[in-house]
């Protein structure tokens, strides 16, 4: 659910680790004579629980379960994205004004609107230059960071009471700069500006300083905080070994959100209390919130089905039927009558990365990805109609390209919403033979005929190499494990051979890192692809851009990135760059599942329309 961008990763990513938990908390709607309840409880997607709570994240903590459904709660971002069932910005719910600019579109002026933090500071401009300060002398370690862009075109930031000016290097397409830039940011409160547990508030010397001025000293606050949350920048892989702190720590209690954090356990089961300082236009009127986790959809089905929670999610599995219509729910599972079901779809595709820089398969997989061919022939042995009506019950749309088909925009191109490469087993097979493999079905193909010319394997493939790879799959969710399997065999008809593993999402996304001098990890499928946060606009440099925190597989194409930057630069629309990249195939395109099949108790108001970037604003929610 994807992470987001994050997976928003919010891209997004669908989902992570968790263990059941036992004392649901029973909260049923009102009937007559009975009390109003004053609390309601979440169910967190099966096996993805938050486990990280600093609002200035890598990517390999960059999911909507730390994201959107957490750290949002808590730390209002400077831009809100999700209107209604729309990706439009909701100016209602940022703080920051619709921004202004001057100076040819090199000067972009914000106002904030005026919000406090709960320890009575106001949220100033120097909140947004305290991020911005710590993103210049942190720029790899946050999932946004693109080279050459966001912050590196930005020449100078300068904050003035609750005026901030950015100065960028030239000018940019202004809805880009909204969308995909500053919606990176999340001002961030000056009692976090300090080096040791209770020192005083900016003596960090961070927020106070000139822009980019003060990389030393934003990189110590930075690891202090960073080691606070429970990730440690000089050993990443590290577990972490903060989250039972995350309820007492008083630097997570300064919010600006409609909420705070009451309690936290390192299973994912976490309860909010609202913030009594909270600014924004929309109040609690809950007296708490609870996020649950579980360790399977089985499992939360069950609590639903038993009146364990307020708002939940049915497995597709236990649909009776499907729907004709992705965007309309069918009928409801009959255990459930107490409920209203609604299908959110995330503005997001779903996918998952070659390495391209494998040293898998003794050191060739980065090779044979390489190939074009080789990934034609394997997106037409991936039949995504068949699955969305088998698999998903009707409830998936398609993903042929970049750009999200669902929820409808502007962006999508005709090209994209058709399918460039439709289910062909006789045409994988063409492609491989034609290219040197001796192609053994339900078996492993080899490279007969290595080399560079007509009719050969390819540049570093030699004789005798197998078509043989690895795949680590998130555990969790039915259905992705139904999906993975169909593809296997799929796939082995033509003697491609994948092994399948599972592990927790966490781990999956975890092992999902970009590593230009090499790894061993070849495929790695968290289930959920990529939900656009924080950048919103679906241009392409965060996925798809060598050196992008988020290009995963390292995917490197030249003519790729030149019509990148020209959706960046200018407002040529999306449709050459994302036409070329629906060819070029540098992920495995998946069908692109409902996020969540969301079940609300009928007397629970406010959860509907669902945000499309997966965001849950339980200060919404009224009971009747």
């Amino acid at each position: 659910m994807g992470i987001k961008g994050y997976i928003k990763r919010f891209a997004l990513a669908a989902v992570a680790t968790g263990t059941l938990l036992t004392g649901f908390i029973l909260v049923a709607p009102a009937t007559s004579g009975a009390a109003t309840p004053t609390s309601a409880t979440w169910a967190e997607p099966p096996s993805a629980t938050p486990n990280f709570i600093f609002p200035f994240y890598p990517g390999s903590l960059c999911s909507v379960d730390n994201v959107e459904q957490f750290q949002f709660l808590m730390y209002r971002p400077l831009y809100w994205f999700g209107q209604g069932a729309t990706a439009a910005e909701s100016p209602s719910l940022s703080i920051g004004e619709t921004p202004t600019y001057s100076n040819g579109n090199t000067t972009v002026t914000v106002n904030l609107k005026s919000y406090k933090w709960s320890n009575g500071e106001s949220v100033t401009a120097q909140d947004v230059l305290f991020f911005m300060n710590i993103y210049h002398a942190q720029k790899a370690n946050f999932c946004g960071y693109v080279p050459n862009l966001f912050p590196d075109n930005v020449t100078n930031v300068t904050a003035s009471g609750t005026t901030v000016t950015f100065t960028f290097n030239h000018a940019y397409n202004n809805h880009w700069i909204l969308y995909n830039e500053l919606s990176q940011i999340t001002p961030l409160p000056i009692a976090w500006d300090s080096t040791s547990a209770g020192a005083a508030p900016g003596t960090g010397g961070c927020s106070s300083a000139a822009y980019g001025t003060a990389d030393a000293a934003c990189t110590k606050v930075y690891t202090f905080l960073a080691n606070a949350a429970g990730y440690n920048p000089g050993n990443p892989s590290a577990a972490n070994n903060s989250l039972s702190t995350y309820d007492t720590n008083p630097l997570w209690q300064v919010v600006d959100g409609p909420w705070k954090l009451k309690t936290f356990n390192a299973d994912g089961l976490t309860t909010m209390v609202p913030n009594p300082s909270y600014s924004g236009p929309v109040k609690p009127t809950l007296k708490s919130f609870t996020e649950e986790p579980y360790t399977s959809d089985t499992a939360e089905f069950d609590a639903l089905v038993g009146g364990n929670l307020s708002v939940g999610y049915v497995p597709v599995q236990d649909l009776n039927k499907g729907t004709t219509n992705p965007t309309t729910a069918g009928p409801n599972n009959p255990r459930l009558t107490n409920f209203k079901l609604g299908a959110l779809y995330t503005f997001g595709i779903n996918y998952f990365p070659y390495n391209f820089s494998s040293t898998g398969d003794n050191g060739v997989a980065g090779k044979i990805f390489s190939q074009l061919y080789i990934r034609q022939a394997m997106q037409t042995l991936v039949d995504q109609p068949l699955y969305i009506k088998k698999i998903f019950k009707g409830y998936a749309v398609p993903t042929y390209g970049p750009v999200p088909v669902l929820p409808s925009n502007t962006y999508a191109s005709s090209f994209e919403k058709q399918n460039p490469y439709p289910y062909d087993p006789a045409k994988a097979k063409a492609l491989l033979t034609s290219h040197g493999w001796k192609v053994v079905p339900n078996g492993t193909d080899t490279c007969v005929k290595p080399g560079t010319g007509s009719g050969e394997c390819g540049a570093g493939i030699p004789k005798g190499t197998p078509l043989k790879f690895n795949e680590q799959v998130s555990t969790g969710v039915q259905t992705t494990i139904e999906e993975v399997t169909a593809e296997k065999a799929s796939w082995a008809t033509e003697g491609i051979n994948v092994t399948i593993s599972q592990a927790s999402f966490n781990t999956v996304i975890g092992n999902a890192v970009a590593c230009p001098n090499g790894c061993a990890w070849e495929l790695q499928n968290w289930g959920g692809g990529w939900t656009f946060a924080p950048d919103y606009y679906p241009s392409g440099e965060d996925l798809f851009v060598l050196g992008s925190v988020a290009d995963y597989g390292d995917y490197n194409d030249s003519t790729n990135a030149k019509l990148v930057t020209a959706t960046d630069n200018t407002n040529v629309p999306l449709t050459t760059w994302e036409n070329y990249l629906a060819k070029q195939l540098p992920d495995v395109w998946q069908p692109n599942q409902a996020y969540v099949l969301t079940e609300a108790q009928k007397g629970l108001s406010g959860v509907f329309p669902q945000n499309v970037f997966t965001g849950i604003t339980p200060e919404t929610w009224r009971w009747k």
